[in-house]
Formats: C-alpha cells, sequence, structure tokens
C-alpha cells in the first residue's frame, strides 16, 4: 500500500473518529503531504517488515516550530499505522533530530489589566475569557451560549474533550454585561450572524494590544493564566486541568518559566548579578 493512500486514511479517522478540528487536520495534512515528496516507498502491510521513512533531510534546516510541527504529525502517524493497522515504521534519524526548547513568554498582569481597561465590552469579555480561563483561541472561537450555565462553563478542547471551568466574578460580570448587549446570538462571538473564527479573534486581540505598544498572542493569555497561576501558589494538578492538558508533562514547562523568571530577577537585582561594567 501507498503512503499517499495512508495518509487519507489517517487524516479521515483524525476529523471524523478522533473529532479534530478541520484547521488541525489540515496542518498534520500539510506535514504528511511534504513528507511523500522524501519518502517515495511504498509500505509493506507485513508486521515482520521494517518500514523506513527518512527523517533528517525532510526536516533538517527548520525553524522549531515547524520541526515540533513536523515531528508531531509523522510521529501520529506512524503510531496510528502501527496501532490500526499493525505496520511497522522505522524513523530513520529521529534520534539525531534536536529539537530547540523555548519557554513560552508571558504577558505582564498590569499591561494584560491596562489594555482591557481601554476596551469595549466585547473585547474586554475576548481578554477575559482568555486570561482569566486560559482558553485556546479555537476553544472562544467555538463557545456558544448554551455552554454557560450559572457560574460555569463547558469547553470543547482538543480531540473533543470536554472539560468545566468555573467562571470568576469579574468574568461573570462581564459575561453578563455582554450577554445582555447580544440577547440573540447563539455563538458567544458573531459577526453578521456567523460566529466569528480564530483568525478573527486573533486580529481583533493583537491590534489591541498593538494600539498599546505591546506585541501579543492569545496564546501568550494562555500562557499568562497558567505562569500566574503557578506563581501564586496554585497546584499544579489543577492548574493541568483547568488547561485541558492531557499530561501533567505538558505544564511542567510552565513551572520552568517561573524558576527562569525568578532568575532573570534575581540577577538584575543582585549586585554581583549584572553584566560586566554594570554600575
Amino acid at each position: 500500500m501507498n503512503l499517499p493512500s495512508l495518509i487519507d486514511e489517517f487524516l479521515d479517522y483524525l476529523l471524523n473518529i478522533r473529532g479534530y478540528s478541520k484547521t488541525t487536520v489540515k496542518t498534520y495534512e500539510q506535514s504528511l503531504r511534504q513528507m511523500l515528496s522524501f519518502s517515495k516507498l511504498n509500505i509493506q502491510e507485513d508486521p515482520v517488515v521494517l518500514n523506513i521513512i527518512p527523517l533528517r533531510r525532510y526536516i533538517s534546516k527548520n525553524s522549531r516550530r515547524t520541526i515540533v510541527k513536523k515531528l508531531s504529525a509523522i510521529r501520529s502517524f506512524v503510531s496510528y499505522l502501527n496501532r490500526q493497522r499493525g505496520i511497522s515504521i522505522i524513523l530513520e534519524g529521529e534520534e539525531s533530530i534536536k529539537v530547540p526548547k523555548s519557554l513560552p513568554k508571558p504577558i505582564d498582569e498590569k499591561y494584560i489589566l491596562e489594555v482591557m481597561a481601554d476596551a469595549n465590552v466585547m473585547q474586554q469579555l475576548i481578554l477575559a475569557l482568555l486570561y482569566g480561563l486560559g482558553l485556546r483561541i479555537s476553544e472562544l472561537a467555538s463557545l456558544k451560549r448554551e455552554n454557560i450555565q450559572d457560574n460555569w462553563i463547558t469547553i470543547t478542547g482538543k480531540g473533543s474533550k470536554s472539560r468545566q471551568l468555573p467562571i470568576p466574578s469579574r468574568v461573570y460580570e462581564l459575561l453578563n454585561s455582554y450577554l445582555s448587549l447580544y440577547p440573540n446570538s447563539e455563538y458567544l462571538f458573531e459577526k453578521d450572524g456567523l460566529a466569528m473564527n480564530s483568525s478573527q479573534l486573533r486580529y481583533r486581540i493583537e491590534k489591541l494590544f498593538r494600539s498599546h505598544g505591546i506585541k501579543a498572542t492569545p496564546h501568550q493569555l494562555r500562557h499568562s493564566f497558567a505562569t500566574h497561576l503557578l506563581e501564586r501558589g496554585a497546584r499544579i494538578s489543577d492548574v493541568s486541568e483547568l488547561l485541558g492538558h492531557s499530561s501533567m508533562a505538558t505544564t511542567q514547562i510552565y513551572t520552568k518559566l517561573g524558576n527562569a523568571q525568578k532568575l532573570r530577577e534575581y540577577m538584575k537585582a543582585h549586585p554581583l548579578g549584572g553584566t560586566k561594567g554594570n554600575k
């Protein structure tokens, strides 16, 4: 069986069985289709046969973000073939690919509050939900009025997994004010009667921060939510659950970020911490 047909089968599985969004499936498809130009082999459906997909030439000289995206798509594809088809695949050169580590950069709390204070009701609520609940931009775009019950909100995250989040009091007040202005909407954020997509929401957020001279993304607000909670003593297991992480290991990066920030502040404050020549 050739790779293109197996990729089609895998993408269909992600979309219709696992419930991945069309945007996510498209990202997987781009990475896997690109892989085809580097790997023309036919896959042997024999558990004794080790099929080999060369990675090094395909992934080398890419940015960190691209490497992570491509590796994630290929590893998921290989795992699917092994689990669903019993096909064994070796990713040649996988062990030699080093993925540079990058810590997310949270936005200082005072800047978030400053921007919110200068925003209209819709903009305030968008920021409050991303920063106050730690939502992904895709989760925000898919929110409906019916997802809100009393002081709780139901979020459908990656892989169609649902989680319930408590709504902080200030966010709840904003939410009620906003809903009274848009009493007939199905989705929480709409334009011309249609749900705003992730790109439309992202544009509004980034434009709002730019007006204050700040470069910020929706995902940084999610990072800020996690980092600020952990800095104030929240348990990592609770933060992991609020974020909708499937593994607590994913949340560990925020603790590293907090430690890195503490080290930077210490080095700036301590008399012996500055660079040579500083006074």
